[in-house]
């Protein structure tokens, strides 16, 4: 048996009901994986020592700055022509956003789900500014502190909107 039907076998046992497609979402995990090898050997080669533990503003500040620009790159109504290769509109869900599904073949469909899942994308995002906060310190805080200045005015937005409409009703 080829590897690919063993595979194909694997995924239809793991979830008779409908296709999951493991093969996509395995070739995801390894690319993550070769992802984050290249940033630790981009810190490596660069020697640059891991600390001993965290500046105590660099969580939440780069929390809110993965959260932010998560968002912004899965939902936002804005970068639609970055997913659109990857996905099919839906519908309007939000402020400025909106609901895709992925479409294509086994490798577009898992990049169509990668890039229309918030949740997804922070794991990449948070590896991100992790090796670029070791490699460029400075430039880090500057682009983080700015997703983080971004995510609390949408937040006061949002409030603004909350309180409009329970004032006018």
């Amino acid at each position: 048996m080829h590897l690919k039907e063993a595979f194909r076998s694997l995924g239809r046992a793991y979830s008779p009901q409908e296709d999951r497609r493991l093969g996509g979402h395995l070739g995801a995990v390894v690319a993550f994986g070769a992802y984050t090898a290249a940033w630790g050997a981009a810190v490596r080669r660069r020697g640059t020592k891991l600390p001993d533990r965290h500046d105590p503003w660099d969580v939440p500040l780069t929390a809110a700055a993965v959260f932010r620009l998560s968002r912004l790159l899965a939902k936002g109504s804005v970068t639609s022509p970055l997913r659109a290769p990857f996905t099919r509109y839906e519908s309007a869900t939000g402020p400025a956003e909106v609901n895709e599904s992925p479409r294509g073949g086994a490798v577009r469909s898992a990049v169509g789900e990668l890039i229309t899942c918030p949740f997804c994308l922070s794991v990449w995002l948070t590896a991100t500014f992790t090796g670029a906060r070791l490699l460029w310190p400075r430039a880090t805080r500057t682009v983080t502190g700015g997703l983080t200045a971004l995510a609390l005015a949408d937040t006061l937005q949002l409030g603004y909107d909350c309180l409009l409409q329970k004032n006018t009703e």
